[in-house]
């Protein structure tokens, strides 16, 4: 039998965590408000936070002092320094790449994006060009930044269950890229590499924790159909990959031809390029577009508005792929709040009642018209705050705080 002994120093860490963790959360805040919040007690507050302005992990705030207008002593308000330490973020989409870095308190220091045709580029040309665009944000990092501790990839395709690999995607003929490997070997740091769906839900669930808590989903409603899921507070993730492919969710047998080579998926109705090959009257055996100018789409939206016609009627169809994908989903889990991003959370108006009506009509529970859904019409700088929020946690949790398994001693049974 084998038992576990936790230490002195395991609670320590935790300790610390909590007031990071309560530093991260609401900003500034005095010694009083971090015990109030974390229930650690003064002393060990005060112990802790020494330590840590000590090290350089936190310091005294002269802009914000949160106990500024209580009676009495006067409190020192504390925030996260800025640095203590560099993150890079990297988003990799259709013919895109796009470089951020973030101090430790989460400011933008440093940005670089790229256009580039993806759907030519080998994996040798895709590394080479994330480190190139890296490399010359750290070389004009300003003065005072911290070091680069770790870097979050947020990749359009499908990702492994370990975070280091893009098992396939539709933007690059390559598949299972170690992306992760190859950043960690050149740079030195641990890297994450997680859809890009997965960090739009990790985005919202800091941008407004009020309503993305517990359970929701975060639909990317673009050339491709992605979501990211929250269950009991956690994010979802397959036995061996990303998983939570929405958009290849069956939705017609023998459908329309998607892009990932099969038929009959949710993206085939509802992706940007579904939409433009039932107006264009293509046959659903046509060849998806590689690529749909944001223009030639929301002219088509414009269009439907105006007036019955092919163009309504294609985003009447993709109202009715999104909404059978939710049917489906919400008959595992329930319902949830779900948010839609993306283009296609742009023209929700032309969506909307089709996506209800088939949600309503199928589920029995009147899901439907009482479904919450929250549109965001822009994905880029949801997806960059998922991967900031990745890398800075990461750094909370496993760097400045450290764990160590505890002691295990073997007991004879």
């Amino acid at each position: 039998m084998l038992e576990e002994i936790a230490r002195p120093d395991d609670v320590r860490r935790q300790n610390r965590r909590l007031v990071l963790s309560s530093l991260r959360q609401h900003g500034s805040a005095s010694r009083t408000d971090i015990a109030a919040r974390t229930g650690l007690s003064p002393s060990t507050v005060s112990a802790i936070t020494t330590a840590l302005i000590s090290e350089g992990i936190i310091g005294h705030n002269p802009d914000g002092d949160p106990a500024a207008n209580r009676r009495g002593r006067p409190q020192i308000a504390l925030s996260l320094n800025s640095g203590a330490a560099t993150v890079a973020t990297i988003e990799l989409a259709l013919n895109l790449v796009h470089v951020v870095l973030f101090d430790y308190r989460g400011d933008v220091i440093g940005e670089e994006h790229r256009r580039t045709p993806t759907l030519d580029a080998t994996t040798l040309d895709l590394t080479r060009m994330m480190c190139a665009m890296l490399d010359r944000l750290l070389e004009a990092r300003p003065a005072g930044a911290g070091p680069l501790l770790h870097i979050s990839m947020g990749v359009q395709g499908v990702t492994d269950a370990g975070s280091s690999s893009m098992l396939w995607s539709p933007i690059t003929p390559d598949g299972n890229i170690g992306f992760g490997d190859a950043l960690s070997k050149r740079y030195g740091v641990a890297v994450s590499v997680a859809n890009d769906c997965s960090m739009i839900a990790e985005a919202l669930r800091w941008t407004d924790p009020g309503h993305y808590t517990e359970d929701f989903a975060a639909i990317l409603l673009s050339h491709g159909i992605g979501m990211g899921l929250y269950l009991k507070g956690k994010p979802f993730l397959g036995a061996y990959s990303s998983a939570a492919e929405f958009g290849h969710m069956l939705h017609a047998p023998k459908g329309a031809l998607c892009r990932c080579g099969r038929r009959g998926c949710i993206e085939a109705y509802a992706s940007d390029y579904a939409i433009l090959r039932r107006v264009s009257g293509q046959g659903e055996d046509a060849l998806p577009a590689p690529d749909v100018e944001p223009a030639a789409f929301y002219m088509v939206a414009e269009r439907a508005r105006l007036a019955e016609g092919s163009e309504r009627e294609a985003f009447r169809k993709a109202g009715q792929a999104i909404g059978s994908g939710l049917r489906s989903l919400f008959s595992l889990i329930d319902p949830v709040p779900v948010a839609l991003v993306g283009p296609g959370a742009g023209v929700f108006d032309l969506i909307e009642e089709e996506l209800r009506a088939v949600v309503s009509d199928t589920s029995g529970w009147g899901a439907g018209h009482d479904l919450t859904i929250r549109c965001y019409p822009d994905e880029h700088p949801l997806i960059l705050q998922g991967c900031m929020m990745t890398s800075l946690l990461h750094l909370d949790t496993h760097h400045f705080a450290p764990g160590e398994a505890p002691v295990r001693r073997d007991i004879p049974a």
